[in-house]
């Protein structure tokens, strides 16, 4: 399995923003834009600390198991790479929410006519874009722990290659 760049999120949040931001603005010209839900940055949130959870849980397995700890659980690999990709899904679908949010908070706060329920709602929009930076950290974070170590030396080995 190939690992997520973090360019590729970039991208994608960028290109998400700007599509929304542009459609906001048309949405908003033939109607009312519909508002930014309040739960959205609380759920990205929690899905932040459920894959920080599973890194920290993780990475203390598998140190305890690299250093061959007496009693030390094995961390099961099916386990693993299923977090892996669950980390990466997490990061990819945060990628396009954030550029979602970002763009309508964007346009939101461009109103010259913004009422205080839309001011509310672009900072609603902004706590989603901070919450879904932290989810795609988290996923990034948890597929670098899941990395097996003969992945890193082929990694080097690339780098010293290319200097």
């Amino acid at each position: 399995m190939k690992p997520l760049r973090p360019l590729v999120l970039a991208v994608t949040t960028l290109v998400a923003g700007l599509l929304s931001w542009a459609g906001a603005r048309l949405w908003n010209s033939v109607g009312s834009l519909p508002g930014v839900p309040a739960a959205a940055p609380i759920v990205l949130a929690v899905i932040a600390v459920v894959l920080a959870a599973a890194a920290i849980t993780l990475r203390s397995r598998l140190q305890a198991q690299r250093e061959r700890r007496p009693g030390a659980k094995a961390v099961d690999p099916l386990f693993a790479a299923r977090a892996l990709v669950l980390g990466q899904a997490s990061a990819l679908v945060a990628a396009l929410v954030t550029g979602v949010y970002g763009g309508m908070g964007v346009f939101l706060l461009t109103l010259s006519d913004a009422s205080p329920a839309r001011r509310g709602q672009a900072l609603t929009a902004l706590f989603a874009v901070l919450a879904g930076i932290a989810v795609m950290a988290a996923g990034l974070w948890l597929q670098h722990i899941c990395r097996l170590p003969d992945d890193e030396d082929e990694d080097r080995e690339r780098a010293t290659q290319r200097r």
